[in-house]
């Protein structure tokens, strides 16, 4: 994989991913500013603008303006939010590179914000909330952050809540768009095949408006907890889904390797011992998987599962007794080779597309501060040993780190925690 950085005199940075002869071309446009980044009262802020800018601007007023220009070209486009950044692309072929970037640059910089619009919104805002908490399955990462940071912003929703939404006026999108839509946090990628020379012209000339104002900083996350934690939410469910996490280490950590190939080893692919052990010999659950999600200043090492109600308390004990025996027994040469293969396998097989390499550019420039070829972080990955997977291990691997969010039919609150309490512990 290639790509060059080039920051402009504006301060905006442009990273610019050629790939010969790749049928498409992705033209990104990332900025340093989610759901972090708020205020308690600004809680859902960031999603909600990222709807906004595509019901229109000066040059496209409607949002039909901008779907037909972009479907008309046959594109792929959309955009997202998450804690520390929000994104917008569009995904064309390669003789459609101007009128992407054009369209993107445009909603990018120039969103009408139409107040009858933010209200019309509001309804959509609140249905994908409503949709989200149907969805145990991703509802439970929202009730194990609030677990995880309780009320600091990385324990909030990304899209904020009903309140909130509601509460939203114009004035309070176009203050967020001038405090964080700066060229100081905002990042251009393209990625695909195209002119590299000719193209960081046209980049430079579509954002040569952008604001220069000093970018805003968010607060540091707060790490509180001496014991295990455990929060549950009744919901009259088929199966409980549960996450099983313990605090970690931000994306710079020089243990993230061995985060990685930890996970990987638990709970990554058919092969990883909490697949074989919940799926293949006790038929607990259908998916189950383990991953570090790191961020700018924190991490979070977690393992979730959709599980038989029935035996969620076997289950729980199963998934600390898997996490103690990576502390307590060998891992072998053949094991680790195995999961090192797969997660370089993996990773390359991840990065064929435009969209792809142009996503892994931008996350890592805002969340490790640098883009790192992919050659060094896989290798990186081979250098890891079974001693320091071990190490990490009995780092994080701690009561006082251990925390269970349970999504599931369980009313009594008060009888099911002391319940569950008495299985979180790795003693």
């Amino acid at each position: 994989m290639k790509f060059n950085t080039t920051t402009l005199t504006n301060g905006l940075r442009v990273i610019t991913v050629p790939m010969q002869d790749n049928p498409a071309v992705t033209v990104l446009v990332m900025v340093e500013t989610g759901s972090k980044y708020e205020k308690k009262e600004q809680s859902g802020l960031s999603h909600f603008l990222e709807h906004m800018v595509f019901k229109g601007t000066p040059k496209r007023p409607k949002a039909i303006d901008i779907a037909r220009e972009l479907e008309s070209l046959g594109a792929q486009y959309n955009a997202f939010t998450s804690q520390e950044y929000t994104g917008y692309y569009a995904k064309v072929s390669p003789q459609h590179i101007d009128t992407a970037l054009d369209v993107v640059s445009d909603i990018y910089l120039h969103p009408l914000l139409d107040a009858s619009e933010i209200e019309k919104e509001k309804g959509v805002i609140v249905e994908e909330m409503r949709m989200y908490q149907d969805m145990p399955h991703r509802d439970i990462h929202d009730i194990f952050m609030q677990l995880a940071y309780g009320d600091q912003p990385a324990g909030w929703k990304i899209v904020g809540n009903e309140q909130t939404v509601k509460s939203f006026t114009q004035d309070d999108f176009k203050k967020y768009l001038t405090d964080h839509y700066v060229a100081e946090s905002t990042i251009v990628i393209i990625a695909g095949s195209f002119d590299e020379k000719e193209t960081l012209l046209k980049v430079e000339k579509a954002f040569s408006n952008i604001s220069q104002a000093k970018k805003l900083a968010k607060l540091k996350v707060e790490e509180q907890q001496s014991k295990p934690q455990l929060l549950i939410k009744y919901k009259d469910t088929d199966q409980s889904h549960i996450i099983l996490g313990m605090r970690s280490y931000d994306a710079k950590s020089e243990y993230d390797p061995a985060l990685t190939v930890l996970s990987t080893l638990l709970g990554g692919g058919m092969s990883s011992r909490l697949f074989q052990k919940l799926r293949e010999e006790m038929g607990v659950g259908y998916y189950i998987r383990a991953n570090h999600d790191a961020y700018t200043d924190h991490g979070l090492f977690m393992i979730s599962a959709g599980i038989d109600t029935k035996r969620i308390d076997e289950v729980i004990t199963t998934l600390i007794n898997e996490c103690k025996k990576i502390i307590n027994e060998p891992i072998t040469d053949a094991e680790l080779k195995k999961v090192k293969d797969y997660i370089a396998g993996s990773f390359v097989l991840g990065l064929e597309t435009s969209d792809s390499q142009a996503e892994y550019c931008a996350v890592h420039q805002i969340l490790k501060g640098r883009v790192e070829n992919p050659t060094e972080e896989i290798a990186k990955i081979q250098k890891v040993t079974a001693e320091e997977v071990k190490a990490i291990a009995q780092k994080i691997f701690v009561d006082e780190k251990l925390n269970l969010a349970i999504i599931g039919p369980y009313k009594d609150a008060e009888k099911e925690t002391e319940r569950f309490t008495k299985l979180l512990t790795f003693k």
